[in-house]
């Protein structure tokens, strides 16, 4: 049986007894700790990341979110100019960008 309806039968047979600032207090408490859990680490992760981008500069070997790998050539304020192998040119928004070639082989176990 599903856990929300039988949390819902037991709420539905149960006396309405209590405080209803306990009831308040429950709905208070789920809120903060869905912030700590999933709001506020967004939110650190969503800084480091522009932050990241924000230092990019001409020279770095990045990778996309697409997967295509490149080397940055030209930046401008909302763009990169990535050079890939065979001499092409991508223009890319700094928001594509996921992360640099250096970041992925420390990422990598075993290295």
């Amino acid at each position: 049986m599903n856990l929300l309806s039988v949390l819902l039968q037991a709420g539905a047979s149960a006396p309405a007894a209590g405080s209803p600032y306990a009831s308040l207090g429950f709905i208070l408490l789920i809120i903060v700790i869905f912030y700590l859990f999933f709001i506020r680490p967004q939110i650190k992760r969503t800084k480091d990341q522009k932050k990241f981008r924000e230092a990019l500069k001409k020279g770095d070997k990045v990778i996309t979110i697409g997967g295509i790998h490149g080397k940055i050539v030209e930046v401008q304020d909302t763009t990169f100019t990535i050079e890939v192998e065979g001499g092409n040119r991508l223009k890319m928004e700094k928001s594509a960008i996921a992360t640099s070639e250096q970041d992925q082989i420390q990422q990598t176990p075993g290295n």
